[in-house]
């Protein structure tokens, strides 16, 4: 075949073929529009005579409404009655949304054609507004097509609102016509369904939103009068319907919460629950003031139900200590009252409540007079007042094999009996802390004199440890070592008056009493002794003749020791003064970074100055900022760590997302020297994330990450942030991860590690814990330093033989307590020179610890404070906030008798309805009255 006609041939082939996929196609489009048809008709025939019958009446009330012919027949009325049948069948359908509403569904095809209408009635508005029935007609159409809009609009134009918004304009003028008998429920937007009010509150906040963008004044009404008219009915609605979660997310967006103190619907029922999530919602608050607002709403919510006790927690929450005289004053209620003063003494707070018939019993549960005496009681219901002695908690008969003792006689290295003895004291006086007897230090002074130098300090300082919260005898007990010819016995004995008096407030003021002399003395170890027991003494006190005693050693200068005196001397002021923000002892610790030397900052300890100034500033937040750009200005590396420790004590506990950001960012940077700051700031990010759950978690994960990528100087202070963010919390997961750092190569990260398990195994004896730190005694037996740290993570364990925690959150995880917290701090800052600290000649720095020190017990109390055992389930805490009903609160329960002893993670309810706890939160000391409307089950 010639080449011209295979061409045609081809191009002949390809128009056929082209022609039968057009006619193909067509066919196609034809069949499918059939089988569409048929379906349609099927669904027609599918649907049942009753759903046929709706659908054909709405169909005819749209035409009616509409009448696109303008029938004269079809007049206002007619209109309006066709409009109340569509009104009446979408109110019957919408008040539950289990399915998609059939008149929804049967309107959607006319909803663009009423919505035109509404259109052409709102552009006739001189014609409309003349005629009243006229005007009722487009105030109810735009009633409906609110309510179509829900599901047919588009969201983004907030359709639903807008013709909501115009309905209430049209019923404002019906009401100022006196047409009041034509608008019946038409305020009632609940009367649309929850779904309806729930899909408005929505549109609310976004229109809110728009409109303080586009320049309207948030603070000022005028701009928002419709808006905030319709949260008015909406919040009421949700209040009274259970949604009190919905309620207050509305107010919030439209940042009017004081709406809610005047709502008439909050009662007894409810209000628990709007303050639960109140307070709940306010730690995702990242504006200080949001969060201030918040706290202060539920806090008045809780007052104006009577509900001091629960009103004195938020005060407290929020650090609002001048508010506390106001909650005494409208109290009439004496047992209530009383469990206000537990609830501060827990927290040490140093309120005297004057004016007062019952102030002098008042006063003495504020000083926490009631503790010692309370937890003796304790430990004989739990039989556990036997003395232990050190070896009973190292029980190195367990951890040493046969081999191993063998190994020591042969002449292995041993460890230095001064350094084991001061570890014997410091267990010694942990273990049987505040039970008052031991058998080293009470019966005879023998054990004193087996120790050197500091050793000695400590050995009489452990006294005071020992005789905790009982100051009459524990004063008889020590006030002999005050008049020893031995320097250091009497530094110890000085430090010891501190200790004994740490939480408990006296009239007598033994500890400024008997230390007033020794700081302003000329001994350089009566002066660091005397510091530290002030320090330890009155902490969170904010008393301002003791700063006056301790600001002139602060301000002194002079020869090698001065440094230490002053670095104790500003932690002692940061502990008092902790959390107050004080200006003048703010300005004097910076005033002193500025004026020091190079040589005294290079100085171990003047990190603890750094330290008392970020105390100062514990959780308060934005108020160190001014105090954060004095310290940058230090010409010294130190000031960079001054910084970032004073930023994280300011953020502590706050669970804020771009602090602990700016904390990750310090550790990017890949240093091996003068890295003291990115210790600071790993510590930082356990210290902002904790007492919050989800950054915890997340802040764990950011933890693997700094040891898999990090310098040195990073990891050795993630085993300390480990610690912080689980005191007394031997978490599985926790223990684990620290168990493999304390056989890390790197001495500073184990030892680290190993204090790090004392510390989140603290007072629980948890056995777990006991066996891995018996193993490690024998692992790091060569070495004094780690041997002298596992003994002390075992003397914190086994800490007041298991009855007491270090944990600072308190009063069902709401609370932090400022002493408990800085205490903790100054052990694990000084955990990051620890040769120069604990290991070196400060280790009487870890007394501090008693400041964070307290029974984990539930005690329950009758009216005149005499015991009351009642049965209690005592269970994991459960998280309840914004769950509908009553959900249980706790899990996995068990049912005691009081007292009971109380995990960090666990709650306590009151097993039977025969009594009522005065406090919310059953936690410490509780007060019960009988309940009057208790009726005794038959056949008991």
């Amino acid at each position: 075949m010639a080449p011209s006609e295979e061409k045609k041939a081809a191009e002949l082939t390809v128009e056929t073929t082209t022609k039968k996929t057009t006619e193909q196609k067509k066919k196609d489009e034809e069949s499918s529009k059939k089988l569409n048809a048929k379906k349609e008709d099927d669904k027609e025939n599918a649907m049942s005579e009753e759903d046929q019958e709706l659908k054909e009446r709405l169909e005819t009330c749209v035409e009616t409404i509409i009448n696109t012919a303008n029938e004269a027949a079809v007049t206002v009325p007619l209109r309006l009655k066709a409009l109340d049948v569509i009104v009446t069948e979408l109110r019957s359908a919408t008040s539950s949304m289990t399915s998609v509403p059939k008149p929804l569904k049967f309107l959607r095809p006319h909803y663009s054609d009423t919505k035109d209408l509404h259109v052409l009635l709102s552009a006739n508005n001189d014609d409309v507004s003349t005629e009243t029935d006229m005007l009722l007609l487009r105030a109810r159409l735009a009633d409906v097509l609110a309510v179509l809009a829900m599901t047919m609009g588009d969201h983004e134009e907030r359709e639903s609102l807008k013709f909501k918004l115009a309905a209430m304009k049209d019923y404002d003028q019906l009401k100022a016509r006196g047409q009041t008998s034509l608008l019946n429920e038409q305020h009632n937007l609940g009367s649309w369904g929850h779904e309806f009010v729930r899909s408005l509150a929505g549109e609310i906040g976004q229109e809110y939103n728009v409109r303080v963008i586009d320049g309207a004044d948030p603070d000022l009404d005028d701009a928002f009068l419709d808006l905030l008219n319709m949260v008015d009915v909406i919040v009421p609605f949700h209040i009274s319907h259970n949604a009190e979660a919905e309620a207050v997310d509305l107010l919030i967006e439209v940042q009017r919460l004081k709406k809610l103190l005047d709502i008439n619907s909050i009662d007894e029922k409810n209000y628990a629950r709007i303050c639960l999530y109140l307070i709940k919602t306010a730690d995702f608050m990242s504006d200080p003031d949001d969060l201030a607002e918040m706290l202060n709403t539920a806090m008045q919510l809780f007052r104006k139900q009577k509900q001091s006790v629960d009103a004195l927690r938020v005060a407290l929450r929020m650090g609002n200590e001048d508010i506390i005289s106001d909650l005494f004053s409208e109290c009439d209620d004496k047992l209530m009252k009383k469990q206000m003063c537990l609830l501060l003494g827990r927290h040490r707070v140093n309120y005297e409540i004057e004016e007062d018939d019952d102030e002098e019993e008042l006063n003495e549960l504020i000083g926490n007079c009631h503790v010692s005496e309370m937890f003796l009681k304790l430990a004989q219901d739990l039989d556990v007042m036997d003395v232990k002695t050190p070896e009973d908690i190292y029980k190195s008969h367990l951890a040493e094999t046969g081999g191993f003792s063998r190994r020591r006689e042969s002449g292995g290295a041993q460890v230095d009996s001064a350094r084991a003895n001061l570890a014997s004291t410091f267990v010694n006086a942990l273990v049987n802390a505040g039970f008052g007897l031991d058998k080293l230090m009470t019966p005879d002074n023998e054990w004193l004199y087996k120790n050197k130098d500091h050793g000695m300090m400590s050995a009489a300082a452990s006294l005071g440890m020992i005789l905790l919260w009982n100051v009459e005898e524990g004063l008889t007990q020590i006030d002999k070592f005050l008049y020893s010819s031995e320097e250091y016995v009497k530094a110890g004995a000085a430090l010891a008056v501190g200790i004994l008096s740490s939480g408990v407030r006296n009239d007598a003021d033994p500890a400024l009493a008997l230390l007033t002399e020794h700081v302003e003395g000329d001994s350089h170890i009566m002066k660091c002794a005397a510091c530290t027991g002030l320090g330890i003494a009155y902490a969170g006190s904010g008393r301002e003749e003791v700063a006056e005693l301790l600001l002139p050693v602060l301000e002194s200068s002079g020869g090698g020791n001065t440094m230490l005196e002053v670095s104790l001397a500003g932690l002692a002021l940061g502990m008092i003064f902790v959390g107050k923000c004080d200006e003048n002892v703010g300005s004097a610790i910076v005033q002193r970074l500025m004026e020091a030397t190079d040589e005294e900052l290079d100085h171990s300890h003047a990190r603890f100055l750094c330290l008392g100034l970020g105390l100062l500033f514990l959780g308060k937040m934005e108020k160190a900022d001014a105090m954060l750009e004095a310290v940058r200005t230090v010409e010294h590396k130190i000031s960079k760590y001054a910084a970032i420790l004073l930023e994280t004590c300011a953020y502590a506990g706050s669970g804020n997302v771009l602090k602990i950001q700016e904390m990750l960012h310090q550790c990017a940077e890949h240093l091996t020297e003068d890295a003291e700051h990115q210790a600071a700031a790993v510590i930082g990010i356990g210290l902002i994330s904790m007492g919050e759950d989800v950054g915890a978690e997340m802040a764990l994960r950011a933890f693997d990450h700094l040891l898999h990528y990090c310098e040195l100087p990073i990891k050795r202070a993630v085993p300390l942030s480990l610690a912080i963010l689980n005191v007394s919390n031997p978490d599985f997961g926790v223990i684990d991860q620290l168990s493999r750092l304390s056989h890390d190569p790197d001495s500073e990260i184990a030892q680290n590690a190993i204090l790090g398990m004392g510390i989140v195994s603290a007072g629980t004896n948890n056995s777990r814990v006991a066996g891995l730190l018996r193993q490690l005694s024998e692992f790091h037996s060569k070495e004094a330093g780690h041997v002298f740290c596992v003994r002390i993570a075992q003397g914190l364990l086994h800490m007041g033989k298991g009855l007491m925690t270090l944990n600072p959150v308190h009063s069902d995880r709401m609370l932090t307590s400022g002493p408990a917290l800085g205490a903790l701090l100054i052990i694990i800052h000084s955990c990051l020179d620890l040769k120069n600290n604990l290991l070196d000649k400060t280790h009487y720095l870890l007394y501090y610890l008693t400041c964070a020190m307290n029974p984990r017990m539930l005690i329950t109390v009758n009216e005149d404070m005499s015991w009351r055992p009642v049965t209690v389930r005592v269970g994991q805490a459960v998280e309840t906030v914004g769950q509908a009903g009553k959900p249980k609160t706790i899990t996995g329960f068990q049912t005691h008798t009081t007292p009971v002893l109380l995990g960090s993670k666990e709650r306590a309810e009151l097993g039977t309805e025969e009594f009522l706890s005065v406090s919310s939160v059953l936690e410490g000391v509780v007060i019960l009255k009988e309940n009057p409307d208790y009726e005794a089950e038959e056949g008991n």
